[in-house]
């Protein structure tokens, strides 16, 4: 005898049960709804187990900018948007009135010529050989709280024109205390890789210890604030000023 006749089995009418449409038991419709509790229960944690793991993958995979899609640590525009944020940041510790150092006085230059300021919108490596210039420049970097930028720029000029070791080591040692330690409120925007080539030379100091640093920090004026001077209130009123003065005389 069929085990299923002897037990009472009977197969389930699945044409009546696809066609019904009346009221579902009360016994059945805690069933349904247990059941149904579970599996979206069971949905739910397969989603978020989904999305823990694509946030993960997402997490370790490395920064994209915006224009490219490699690992761009030293990639410009993450430079410079390290350098608003750290701008930002400065711009909130001196409103709450954190005491700064006593910023070192500008170069010693004579007046510039009205053909110079207008070379200097020409390109930012003529604006950068004229110190005149560079003192204009410094004091609209001042404005936007980033003349850090130039100071070091400077000071990364003055250790290469040096030749005793012992001044060497001291001067190297300054800069990186006073620009590059994280510590510092004047440090100034680089890339791991720039920051591990200077680790790295810091053991043995030398005039050129940041010359890969300077760059970097040469390429951020250019790109990011030397488009904003020669819009700026202060060499448009050098420019007018300038050309005032020549129409005058």
């Amino acid at each position: 005898m069929c085990l299923r006749k002897r037990s009472g089995y009977r197969p389930p009418d699945l044409i009546n049960a696809k066609i019904y449409t009346g009221p579902i038991p009360a016994e059945r419709e805690g069933e349904l709804a247990m059941g149904g509790g579970r599996s979206e229960t069971s949905a739910l944690s397969g989603a978020g187990r989904g999305r823990g793991t694509t946030t993960t993958q997402n997490s370790q995979r490395p920064n994209a900018c915006c224009f490219c899609w490699c690992c761009c640590c030293s990639c410009s525009c993450l430079t410079v948007r390290n350098e608003e944020e750290r701008r930002r940041r400065r711009r909130k510790r001196i409103s709450q009135g954190t005491k700064m150092e006593t910023i070192p006085n500008c170069e010693a230059c004579t007046k510039p010529s009205v053909e110079e300021i207008r070379l200097w919108s020409q390109s930012f490596d003529k604006l950068m050989r004229n110190p005149a210039g560079r003192n204009v420049f410094r004091e609209f970097l001042r404005t936007e709280y980033s003349e850090e930028n130039m100071l070091f720029w400077l000071a990364c000029e003055d250790l290469k024109q040096e030749i005793n070791k012992g001044a060497i080591e001291e001067k190297a040692r300054s800069i990186y205390e006073d620009y590059i330690s994280i510590l510092s409120p004047k440090e100034v925007s680089l890339d791991a890789r720039v920051r591990e080539v200077i680790n790295r030379k810091m053991q043995d100091p030398a005039p050129h210890t940041f010359e890969d640093a300077q760059l970097q920090i040469y390429t951020l004026m250019h790109r990011d604030s030397y488009p904003r001077f020669l819009s700026s209130n202060i060499y448009k009123s050098l420019v007018h000023g300038g050309s005032r003065t020549s129409s005058e005389s």
